[in-house]
């Protein structure tokens, strides 16, 4: 009888030492910024993001998302803004910081042919890319014109957009969104969505 005693006594002397040593022991926190590329190292701390969770990780793990920029930036710009997105053609009022930022200036750079010389319905894709410095690599490659549209029509769509854009450049990245997007390619449609017949006063 007097063994189980001891026995039950040393077991349970070792859970409570035990739990005393969990509960001195620092508990691994979640990154509160889990996006904010907390380096990762066997002699690190801290908590930080790993690229993997592991079956080493001593507590919970969020995998890390590398910063959501595509391959490819794509954007539809129209000459007249949808009454719901008017605030998305307001140029910003400071460094460009994010995509929506980009987007932004993008699109209140847009200035579209005059109404004798477009085309009512008329549809441009150009693609091109941006230095860290928000100079333009090169200029913008046309890749996409609306069907039937006149080699007029075409060059004078292209040139309101490489004018729109030269007005607008060098961007003003700030040093972190001119690291993401150097070398992107960014593809903008432009899309002339203007009553033109009202415009010049046809019926």
């Amino acid at each position: 009888m007097l063994p189980r005693i001891v026995i039950c006594l040393i077991i349970a002397i070792a859970a409570t030492m035990a739990a005393a040593t969990a509960e001195a022991r620092p508990r691994h926190q979640i990154n509160p910024i889990p996006f904010s590329h907390s380096p990762c190292s066997v002699l690190d701390g801290r908590p930080c993001t790993p690229y993997f969770c592991s079956v080493f990780n001593h507590g919970p793990c969020i995998p890390e998302i590398d910063y959501p920029y595509g391959e490819n930036l794509q954007l539809t710009v129209q000459s007249v803004p949808p009454q719901n997105d008017a605030d998305k053609y307001k140029k910003p009022d400071h460094d460009l910081n994010t995509i929506g930022d980009l987007f932004a200036a993008l699109r209140s750079c847009w200035t579209p042919p005059p109404a004798d010389a477009a085309r009512e319905g008329m549809q441009m894709s150009v693609r091109f890319s941006f230095k860290r410095s928000g100079e333009m690599i090169g200029t913008p490659r046309m890749t996409y014109f609306t069907e039937g549209a006149s080699p007029d029509t075409r060059a004078t769509y292209l040139k309101a957009i490489n004018a729109s854009l030269d007005a607008c450049t060098p961007m003003k990245f700030t040093g972190d969104l001119g690291g993401a997007l150097a070398g992107r390619p960014i593809a903008i449609r432009y899309v002339d969505n203007r009553e033109l017949g009202k415009q010049s006063g046809t019926p």
